[in-house]
């Protein structure tokens, strides 16, 4: 397994819309485990292939207390949604920022697992929210998109400096 860069706002690659996955064979596999321990080492409890400018439709989230139980998810689709929950998130690609965003409470997908097999997994808390952040950068959506244009000038203003700092 590799640890995988990840790609930070505004790169015009995070809006690039992911592919379905068409077969699941050993190199979706090792995505999905790369992936995974990128997540980890970040650390981050959710991370799209998008990320790490793979456009195709495979996500990995673990919302768990020990962090020990990855969740893969390829071709993840949102089959139904209800009620609304405002949670603070934050963003891999969008590093030391965090804002309140406006979800579905609950949230029902179907996604295959890495062994083919089509799942549905219902959702609701943090898990909810998870599954639809990631699924909507799958869509080439960011978190930040969510908010005002003010902030997002701000967002993008402070990454900028913070990247200069750090060149």
């Amino acid at each position: 397994m590799s640890l995988l860069p990840i790609l930070r706002f505004p790169d015009p690659r995070l809006k690039k819309k992911a592919a379905p996955v068409r077969s699941i064979d050993e190199s979706i596999i090792r995505l999905a485990r790369d992936m995974a321990e990128t997540m980890y080492e970040a650390p981050g409890i959710g991370l799209a292939a998008t990320q790490v400018d793979v456009h195709q439709r495979v996500i990995v989230i673990d919302v768990s207390e020990t962090r020990d139980q990855p969740l893969s998810l390829v071709n993840p689709e949102i089959v139904d949604s209800q009620g609304q929950q405002v949670c603070e998130e934050g963003c891999l690609s969008v590093p030391g920022i965090y804002d309140k965003v406006a979800r579905a409470e609950n949230v029902v997908v179907r996604y295959l697992d890495l062994e083919g097999e089509e799942k549905t997994i219902e959702a609701d808390g943090l898990l909810a929210v998870c599954l639809q952040h990631e699924i909507e950068h799958l869509d080439g959506k960011i978190f930040v998109e969510h908010l005002s244009q003010l902030k997002q000038m701000r967002i993008k203003a402070k990454l900028a400096k913070q990247a200069k700092i750090t060149a």
